[in-house]
């Protein structure tokens, strides 16, 4: 039997030993439904599939978007909901490169130039493509007066997500009387179904209002712009008790199908504004289905019963699935927080990351960066999902690596490398987005070698070998061709030329950042280990790399950011903000590269006491509670997932919020889930599990999976 087969039943059993008895599933999921009792912009509550998402405010519906756009926005959208504005002057994306001449090498960046023959292709390859809001469905509701409701006139608001189920529940009252609504997503397919209950239907005062913005070209798009009607079209075709809306923007095609239970009138408002009022309901209950794709086909939709059917039986095998944790035997109140933390988080990042394809920080609610996923967030956003025993949803987006592979060829081509160069701000297809801090990231590039030995772990054959050898061995390749031979100390150097994960260093004068050493060296090793797991010879060049990479600079027992900044701990130094990423030699990984754990101890006591934590962001934090439980230091890890930080908020709806412009980050639900994973089982040097709670914590668990 192979050495890591038995790891994995080891970490099974350990999951068994923790588990004095087998955890009620249903009673810890459900013990953390979120409840929303007022207007809140930052409440706002979403279903989804993975693949297509729905958010909706108080309404069960998306009947007051521009009351929310500063809050959680009520966005649609989904994985294959794409648009680029016409690219009228002919602009190329070489016209944003420029060469660098660093360590002795001409190497072309893609990044934000400024000069007037650069910056507009700059602008129009970072806007282009962006994701899009596919549409708004709200509820427009008319008063005795025969005015339209507002967010004032909602009273007595009662909503309630059942995660159990995925469905939400929402009621409340319009001058006294009384709505429901339930709103469900199927869980293969995008379409989404609602159940609407009131006496207000008979009266005709309640519609549905089915509205289509158009891309505002912004780093944020939260679906409410209405503006440039003349740029887009939307072509409906009527049937019986359905209708079939076609949109076109530019080259951009999808279809908005729907259906619906009882006689209705539809209205066309405007260009792309329709309006669906019920004419004959019986028993006050009306139903309304409605699917988006990307598909001309139309075809007949099922009801509300079957998709509600549907999610109920999806999400209760998906919380059946994988592991669970248990904190309801520990008296400490901050254990009920970060199960709760838990819980939402893997609901968010099932209906938001569970694609194929990576997602962007923001998911399917808005755009951020303009939609596009950054690849060194992949990590953050899909390891967690093998660790709390679903790797196949971790295995759909690195496949997508498949896909994308030429182009990753050609950067490293371009600039004088072996192998794929992983591409940093992205879209589906693989394209570069210029960027002066993302061109020159290089901490994303582990990352496939990092989850397709997860991957192994899991089904330690040959069948997995094969499938990701190539890719792995040629991202090796890029990691072993990138460093710098420095003949002064006959080692090679990571840099100059390049930013770490902490992002705020000068790309051409940083060189050897700990991190990035410790994470190079183990991608290395790793690709060697698959070579011999398939019976090849070792690779010199990487083993050359291996044992020749600068060691991991430090300087009075303490290890630095980087080499580059002997001083970047001292009280006025610019360099103690963003992510404390020299953490993360020991958070994500072993101890690698000559890790000293008690060097590493007094790098996060320092880190700890010096760091400026209010300008940090969501992930930063569960990244210090990996290396505290690495460390045995169970309090400081639990301190650490909970530090009172506003970029560590996690709203009611479970969301990471950063701040005004960022409201959720979904990189940080990602971290709080690894994080608690390993606090559980341990790494694979521990003897113990249970590492990152205090002794007197009672935390039960089971299904999860050990971290490197």
């Amino acid at each position: 039997m192979k050495l890591k087969y038995i790891s994995f039943l080891l970490c099974v059993i350990n999951a068994f030993v923790a588990t004095s008895q087998s955890i009620n599933r249903e009673a810890v999921v459900k013990r953390h439904n979120v409840k929303v009792n007022k207007i809140d912009s930052l409440s706002s509550l979403t279903v989804g599939n993975g693949n297509f998402a729905y958010t909706v405010d108080a309404t069960g519906m998306q009947s007051f978007p521009d009351a929310y756009a500063n809050g959680v926005p009520l966005g649609t959208q989904s994985v294959w909901g794409w648009h680029s504005f016409s690219n009228t002057e002919n602009l190329k994306i070489e016209q944003a490169q420029k060469i660098y001449d660093l360590e002795g090498r001409k190497i072309t960046y893609t990044v934000q130039g400024k000069e007037p023959e650069s910056k507009k292709a700059v602008e129009y390859f970072r806007v282009n493509p962006h994701r899009l809001q596919l549409g708004n469905i709200g509820l427009e509701i008319t008063k005795k007066d025969g005015a339209l409701a507002t967010v004032n006139d909602i009273q007595n608001i009662n909503q309630q997500l059942d995660l159990w189920s995925g469905i939400i529940s929402s009621s409340f009252t319009v001058e006294g009387i009384p709505v429901k609504v339930k709103t469900v997503c199927h869980q293969q397919e995008d379409i989404l179904s609602f159940r609407i209950e009131s006496a207000l239907l008979n009266e005709k005062r309640i519609s549905i209002r089915v509205r289509f913005p158009y891309p505002n070209g912004q780093w944020k798009d939260v679906g409410n712009s209405w503006s440039n009607e003349q740029a887009h079209s939307s072509i409906i075709k009527k049937g019986n008790k359905s209708v079939s809306i076609s949109r076109v923007l530019d080259t951009t095609r999808y279809e908005v199908n729907a259906s619906w239970s009882a006689q209705s009138l539809m209205k066309e408002m405007g260009r792309h504004y329709f309006l669906l009022t019920p004419q004959l309901v019986k028993n006050k209950v009306y139903e309304f289905t409605c699917e988006f794709t990307s598909q001309e086909k139309m075809k007949t939709l099922p009801g509300y019963n079957a998709i509600s059917s549907n999610s109920k039986s999806q999400w209760k095998k998906f919380w059946l699935s994988g592991g669970a944790v248990d904190f309801s035997l520990t008296k400490d109140p901050r254990a009920f927080e970060i199960e709760r933390r838990t819980i939402l988080s893997q609901y968010l990042t099932k209906i938001n990351c569970a694609s194929a394809y990576p997602p962007q920080e923001t998911g399917l609610t808005y755009n951020s960066w303009y939609g596009k996923p950054h690849l060194e967030m992949h990590w953050w956003h899909a390891v967690h999902f093998a660790q709390w025993g679903r790797p196949e949803l971790m295995e759909k987006s690195l496949d997508w690596y498949f896909t994308v592979a030429e182009k990753a060829m050609l950067i490293a081509k371009r600039q004088g490398f072996d192998g794929l160069r992983w591409q940093k701000m992205t879209d589906n297809n693989g394209d570069e987005a210029p960027s002066s801090v993302g061109a020159f990231l290089i901490w994303q590039q582990p990352h496939f070698i990092y989850m397709a030995e997860m991957l192994y772990r899991i089904n330690p054959n040959k069948q997995t070998l094969n499938k990701y050898k190539d890719l792995l061995f040629a991202t090796a390749d890029f990691i072993a061709s990138f460093p710098t031979y420095n003949a002064a100390t006959k080692k090679y150097n990571l840099g100059k030329g390049l930013i770490p994960a902490q992002e705020c260093f000068n790309a051409v004068e940083t060189f050897n950042p700990t991190y990035e050493l410790a994470y190079w060296s183990w991608a290395l090793q790793k690709a060697q280990e698959w070579r011999k797991r398939l019976g090849l010879e070792t690779n010199e060049k990487w083993q050359t790399i291996i044992n020749n990479l600068a060691p991991m600079p430090q300087k009075n027992g303490v290890y630095l950011a980087t080499e580059s900044t002997p001083d970047c701990y001292e009280p006025d130094s610019r360099y103690l903000t963003d992510h404390p990423a020299v953490l993360g030699a020991y958070s994500s990984l072993p101890a690698v590269h000559g890790l000293d754990t008690t060097v590493m101890k007094h790098t996060l006591d320092t880190v700890w006491k010096v760091w400026k934590w209010n300008d940090t962001w969501g992930w930063d934090f569960p990244l210090v509670a990996m290396t505290a439980a690495r460390l045995h230091l169970p309090e400081k890890a639990v301190h650490a997932l909970l530090m009172p930080i506003r970029t560590n908020t996690y709203l009611i709806n479970g969301h990471n919020f950063q701040d005004e412009r960022l409201t959720i980050y979904l990189p940080g639900n990602g971290g709080v889930l690894n994080a608690v994973a390993l606090m559980c089982t341990g790494a694979d040097a521990d003897k113990s599990i249970n590492i990152g709670f205090p002794k007197t914590w009672n935390v039960k668990w089971e299904g999860l999976m050990k971290m490197f």
